[in-house]
């Protein structure tokens, strides 16, 4: 049975910004996937907001759409979810539906922090801030940008993958010679996510710091109960745009620090990427689809 998966941003479209048009690989990649048969594995939808001014049609309504899972790139300062789109998000998660929440540094994409469970894993520079990790900045090279800003390396690099308790389902990779995953593409300033404390989820994978050697979570997982739908909270929408898969793809014009091309020289780092994606997407479907 075909996956149904909405890719959404939390802002309009916008050329000069991390709009989904910057996610093309990754819609891409999903829609080249076929089942045992031939058919078509996931049927993916790619979108931004229609308006800041106004509830967006798709998200104020996902509870009562078709879509198994969605995953939301939150890329916008703050204002990027309206109270009934959270409302909506929160019942479709109850009601089964999948959902992977990622954001940046500092306060970018803070507006997941309104969502029921999931947005507590995420930690911002004024919002519900870290309960663990001292408030300093990680990155000292790009100044304008504060904590949380974990330095994984350049984008366009990747970096290594710390497998945390058991391997979780997203993590398998039997081509490696671990048996989990092993690379995820790095970022200058990655955010920070925990595992809320009384609900079903726990840090599944790690990175670590090219500038302090401090080790901070990557992914936390939810695992679901009683019907309700599995999630990941992931630290950097990052690991899943063009520029990270292939700098050659540009990036708004904004982001000043230089890339890297280790993804570009190591097919093995972006099949990496892509076992991870598409095990993401299989597990997050599982509460509609098993």
């Amino acid at each position: 049975m075909t996956i149904k998966i909405l890719l959404q941003t939390t802002i309009v479209s916008t050329p000069d910004d991390w709009s989904i048009a910057r996610f093309e690989l990754l819609a891409k990649f999903f829609r080249q996937q076929q089942d045992a048969s031939g058919k078509p594995l996931l049927a993916v939808a790619a979108r931004d907001r229609a308006s800041l001014a106004a509830p967006d049609p798709v998200l104020s309504t996902l509870d009562r759409s078709d879509f198994d899972e969605m995953w939301l790139f939150a890329v916008d300062t703050g204002s990027g979810l309206r109270s009934e789109e959270c409302a909506a998000i929160g019942e479709f998660r109850r009601r089964g539906g999948g959902l992977l929440v990622t954001r940046d540094h500092m306060d970018l994409g803070s507006s997941v922090c309104n969502l029921n469970g999931v947005g507590a894993a995420h930690h911002f520079h004024t919002k519900n801030l870290d309960p663990v990790f001292p408030l300093q900045r990680d990155d000292p090279y790009t100044t304008q940008i504060d904590w949380p800003n974990f330095h994984s390396g350049a984008n366009g690099d990747f970096q290594q993958v710390e497998v945390v308790g058991a391997v979780h389902p997203v993590l398998v990779d039997p081509s490696s010679p671990t048996g989990a995953l092993r690379f995820l593409p790095s970022h200058p300033h990655e955010g920070a996510v925990s595992a809320p404390e009384r609900l079903d989820a726990r840090v599944i994978a790690r990175g670590k710091s090219k500038v302090t050697g401090r080790s901070f979570n990557l992914a936390v997982a939810f695992e679901g109960s009683s019907g309700e739908g599995r999630a990941i909270a992931e630290s950097s929408f990052h690991h899943f745009t063009d520029y990270n898969w292939d700098p050659r793809r540009g990036c708004p014009t904004f982001v000043t620090e230089p890339a890297g091309d280790a993804m570009l020289r190591e097919p093995e780092a972006l099949a990496s990427v892509h076992r991870y994606v598409l095990n993401v997407a299989i597990w997050l479907a599982g509460a509609r689809k098993q």
